[in-house]
């Protein structure tokens, strides 16, 4: 009898078996679960550090906008041009044309353009060229014409001048010259056929400021 009670019989065994395979089930359920609400946790902290992390890129570019690389004195030597502007013959003559000049680009670029009254239509762009310290000005036109002329600043004057090419061949100098005038802009052009020897007028033109008609 006494050796027969320190025993356990199969039933209990069995028993005791399964009680123990269904708590090591549950500790490693309750441990999986806990490692899934864990893993939750961090996708969502990590996707939260993400979207302040965006936030505060944006509003630190906000803040600290990108400068402009046009921003050395020599940009702005030319900006006296800038307006809205109605065209006149210089010596008194009738409107010839509404000239538009934006400053475009971050204020690297001037955007010229011409509407004519006789239906010729241009546009230039105008910028400063650092890098050989000179401004350069390209034209072009609605009767397919193309004009490139470079220069700089001279005595308070803007003094640009390049080669004209004629539809049959020819060559001539052009150059011509921006100043502020009582409150706008004259532009004086002349032309060259013996190499910059002589001189002739090409046109002379006052920019007022445009009114609208009432």
């Amino acid at each position: 009898m006494q050796g027969s009670a320190g025993k356990l019989s199969v039933p209990t065994i069995f028993f005791l078996s399964r009680a123990l395979h269904s708590i090591r089930s549950t500790r490693e359920k309750f441990k999986m679960r806990v490692l899934d609400l864990w893993m939750k946790v961090g996708a969502v902290a990590i996707v939260v550090l993400f979207i302040a992390s965006l936030s505060t890129g944006h509003a630190y570019s906000a803040a600290n906008p990108k400068p402009s690389p046009c921003v050395a004195p020599e940009y702005r030597q030319f900006d006296f041009w800038i307006g809205d502007w109605d065209a006149f013959e210089a010596d008194g003559g009738a409107k010839v044309a509404r000239t538009r000049v934006d400053s475009i680009l971050d204020s690297c670029v001037l955007l010229e353009i011409y509407e004519g009254t006789d239906g010729h239509k241009g546009e230039s762009l105008t910028i400063y060229d650092v890098t050989r310290k000179s401004w350069h000005q390209t034209w072009v036109t609605n009767l397919g014409q193309l004009l490139v002329i470079e220069g700089k600043m001279q005595g308070g004057e803007m003094v640009l001048r390049g080669v004209d090419h004629g539809t049959g061949g020819e060559e001539r100098l052009v150059q011509g010259t921006w100043k502020p005038e009582n409150g706008g802009v004259r532009e004086v052009a002349v032309v060259s056929t013996d190499g910059g020897k002589v001189w002739k007028p090409w046109f002379d033109l006052v920019f007022r400021p445009h009114h609208s008609a009432p």
